[in-house]
């Protein structure tokens, strides 16, 4: 009997934490302003500089 118990409760915890992570979440999403736009936009935009300055900036290869 204490066994079954154990497996019953089991199965509860199991299956209330698959419910959790298929549900709704519980906040909000938030909208985003215009600075936050153009933010995002400069940090996109720096590393693209980034990347482009670092290959530019590496030895050719010679094949």
């Amino acid at each position: 009997m204490g066994l079954e118990n154990l497996i019953g409760s089991l199965k509860k915890k199991v299956l209330k934490g698959l419910k959790k992570k298929t549900g709704v979440s519980d906040y909000d999403k938030i909208e985003k302003s215009d600075s936050m736009r153009v933010e995002i936009q400069s940090r996109k935009a720096r590393k693209l500089i980034q990347n482009t300055l670092k290959v530019a900036d590496s030895p050719p290869c010679s094949t």
